[in-house]
């Protein structure tokens, strides 16, 4: 799989240095041909046509310019009433625990592939 990658990323190098290349030599090619000749520019305008004066001018709507009276009495509502009490949801019953935790063995086997190699003691004369 690494094999792939490392050739996948070798190919991409490749590919775009051949990219490079291929576009820095089309680009001198276009350096050192003939200037192409001049397109001729629109000439600029020197001001703008007169608008037509026969233009229907739109209407615009009148504003007012009073502002209606605000009504006096507002039409009363009737409110839901809010319930004072709150019923009873009953709760489940969880399971019982046990009230003593169960100790830890503290003596474990010993497993000779890792515990220390015996000591051996010389006695010295």
């Amino acid at each position: 799989m690494a094999s792939f990658k490392i050739f996948l990323i070798a190919f991409l190098v490749s590919l775009s240095f051949s990219i490079t290349i291929n576009k820095c030599s089309a680009s001198r090619h276009l350096l050192q041909q003939q200037p192409l000749p001049q397109i001729p520019n629109m000439p600029i305008p020197t001001g703008l046509p007169p608008l037509p004066s026969t233009s229907p001018q739109p209407t615009l709507p009148t504003i007012p310019t009073s502002i209606p009276p605000f009504p006096s009495t507002l039409p009363q509502t009737t409110l839901p009433t809010i319930p004072t009490s709150i019923p009873s949801i009953p709760m489940p019953t969880l399971p019982s625990f046990p009230t003593t935790i169960p100790s830890l063995p503290t003596n474990f086997p010993s497993i000779p592939m890792f515990s220390p190699p015996p000591t051996t003691t010389k006695s010295s004369p």
